[in-house]
C-alpha cells in the first residue's frame, strides 16, 4: 500500500503548526510573557527555541522522512542491525494515548463554551466562576463533550490524509488566525489597552535580574516553553515528516512552524493583557485565565457574547487541530505496527480513545477525590507524566539517535535534514547536539521533578 502524501507544503507546515498550537499558547506564553519582563522574556525564548526546540522538531522530521513510516517502524526501518531503538515506539504509543486522555476532555470544554458565551447573559450578572464549576461538577457534561472532541476528530481522520486531515486542519487553521487577528485588534483598541500593551511588549530587563532566584526561574520558564510548545518527543511530528517529500530542507519547515506557533502565542497575548488592563481585572494563570478571568472581561464589552463566542471558536480550533494532528499519529502506528487499514484503526479508537479518556473527565466530579500528593487529580497526574517525562525523555530518544554511531548517525541525520531547497541545518552543530541539547533535556527532566521531590520529602 503506498504511503499517503500531503497535497501541498501549506498543508504540512499548517498541520503541523496545529499539532503544536494548544492550550499552553493560550493562557501559559503570555501569562509568564507578562511575569518575566514582557519583551525581555521573548527574546530568551527565542533564543532557547532556536537552540533547543527547533533542532529536535528537524530530528523528529527527519527520522519520519527518510523511514516513510510513523512512530511505530521508523526506528526499525534505520537503526543499525542488532540494535534496539525500535522499542521506544512502546513508549511513543503510551505517549500519545496519555496526551489525549486528558487533551480530550480539555477540547471539549473549549467546545462546551461556545454555545455558553453564545447564550449567556451578558450584561446581566453573569456568574462565570460558577458556570466553570458547574461545568466540572457535571460527569455528563464532560464526558460527553469529550466524546463530541474524539468524534469529531477520528471522523475528520476517517477521511484519510489528504481528504480529512490536511483539507479540514488548514481550513481550522486559517479561520484560526484570521480569528485571533481580529480579536487582537478589538483588545488593542479598547480605551485603557495601551497599559496592557505596554506591561507585555515593552522590554523590563529589570524583572528578569530583581534576584538570581527570579533569572535563574525565568530561565528555566523560557526553557520549559521553547521545549514543550512544539509537542516534540512522542512521535507526534514525526509522523508529519513521512508524509513529505524531499522537495525541501527540514531546517527551514521547522522555523516556519515554530514560528506560526510562536505567533500565536504573542498575538494571544494581545488580546488577553490589553483586555485585562482596560477593565481592571487582573490576568489569572492557568485554566482560571480562559474559563474564569477572559469571560468576566468580554462581559464588560460592547457586543459582548460575539467576541466571548469568536474567542473559544478559536480555542476550539486550536484545541481541534491539536487532537487531529495527534489522533492521525495514533492512527498511522495501528496502520505501520499491525498492516491495518485506516477505517479498522478509526474503528478501533473510536472505542478505545473515548473509554481511556473517561478518568480525566470524570477526575472532576465523580472521582475528584482521587488525587497524587504534590502533583493533583487525575488530569495533573497524566499531564505530568506526558509534559514531564515522555516528552522530555522521547526528546532525549531522538537527539541520541541522530548523533551517535550507534544510531542512525549524525551524516544520515545531516543529509536527510538538508535535502531540497532551502535553509541547511549546520553541521557545525554537531558538538552542541551532541553535549548541550542532552545536558539541558537532562537538566529539564530534573527540574520537573525537584518541586514533586521536594514535596514528598518535605510531607
Amino acid at each position: 500500500m503506498a504511503r499517503e502524501q500531503f497535497k501541498s507544503r501549506l498543508g504540512f507546515i499548517l498541520i503541523s503548526a496545529g499539532c503544536a498550537v494548544g492550550l499552553g499558547n493560550v493562557w501559559r506564553f503570555p501569562y509568564i510573557v507578562g511575569e518575566y519582563g514582557g519583551a525581555a522574556f521573548i527574546v530568551l525564548y527565542l533564543l532557547f527555541l532556536v537552540a533547543l526546540g527547533v533542532p529536535i522538531m528537524v530530528m523528529e522530521f527527519a527520522v519520519g522522512r527518510a523511514s516513510k513510516k510513523g512512530i511505530a517502524r521508523a526506528f526499525d526501518e534505520l537503526e543499525p542491525k542488532g540494535a534496539k531503538w525500535h522499542r521506544f515506539k512502546w513508549v511513543g504509543f503510551c505517549g500519545l494515548y496519555l496526551l489525549m486522555m486528558f487533551y480530550t476532555t480539555v477540547a471539549g470544554w473549549m467546545l462546551a463554551y461556545i454555545p455558553k458565551m453564545a447564550t449567556a447573559p451578558f450584561g446581566h450578572g453573569v456568574d462565570v466562576t460558577g458556570m466553570f464549576n458547574s461545568m466540572l461538577e457535571s460527569p455528563f457534561e464532560l464526558v460527553g463533550w469529550m466524546v463530541a472532541a474524539c468524534l469529531i476528530s477520528l471522523l475528520v481522520c476517517s477521511f484519510g490524509l489528504q481528504k480529512g486531515v490536511e483539507r479540514i486542519t488548514k481550513v481550522m487553521m486559517v479561520c484560526l488566525l484570521v480569528l485571533i487577528g481580529v480579536l487582537a485588534m478589538r483588545a488593542c483598541t479598547l480605551p485603557g489597552a495601551t497599559e496592557g500593551i505596554a506591561f507585555y511588549l515593552l522590554p523590563d530587563f529589570g524583572k528578569l535580574f530583581t534576584s538570581p532566584q527570579q533569572f535563574s526561574d525565568a530561565v528555566f520558564a523560557a526553557l520549559g516553553q521553547a521545549f514543550f510548545t512544539l509537542s516534540i518527543g512522542i512521535g507526534s511530528m514525526e509522523i508529519f515528516g513521512s508524509y513529505i517529500d524531499r522537495k525541501y530542507s527540514l531546517a527551514g519547515e521547522a522555523v516556519r512552524i515554530a514560528g506560526l506557533d510562536t505567533f500565536v502565542a504573542v498575538v494571544t497575548g494581545l488580546i488577553i493583557f490589553p483586555a485585562c488592563f482596560a477593565f481592571s481585572v487582573s490576568p489569572d494563570s492557568g485554566p482560571g485565565l480562559v474559563f474564569i478571568t477572559l469571560p468576566a472581561v468580554f462581559e464588560q464589552m460592547w457586543m459582548g457574547n460575539l467576541w466571548a463566542t469568536l474567542f473559544f471558536v478559536f480555542m476550539g480550533f486550536a484545541a481541534i487541530s491539536t487532537v487531529i494532528a495527534v489522533f492521525e499519529g495514533i492512527l498511522s502506528f495501528w496502520m505501520d505496527q499491525w498492516n491495518m487499514s485506516r477505517k479498522r484503526a478509526v474503528a478501533i479508537n473510536c472505542v478505545l480513545i473515548p473509554l481511556l479518556s473517561l478518568p480525566c473527565a470524570l477526575g472532576f466530579n465523580v472521582w475528584s477525590g482521587v488525587e497524587l500528593p504534590g502533583i493533583g487529580n487525575i488530569q495533573a497526574v497524566e499531564d505530568f507524566l506526558v509534559s514531564n517525562n515522555l516528552l522530555v525523555i522521547g526528546s532525549l530518544v531522538f537527539v541520541l539517535f541522530c548523533v551517535t554511531k550507534r544510531g542512525w548517525g549524525w551524516k544520515n541525520f545531516l543529509t536527510e535534514a538538508n535535502a531540497g531547497q532551502g535553509m541547511r541545518f549546520p553541521a557545525w552543530m554537531r558538538g552542541w547536539m551532541t553535549v548541550g541539547v542532552p545536558i539541558l533535556i537532562v537538566v529539564i527532566l530534573i527540574m520537573g521533578w525537584a518541586p514533586l521531590i521536594q514535596t514528598w520529602i518535605g510531607g
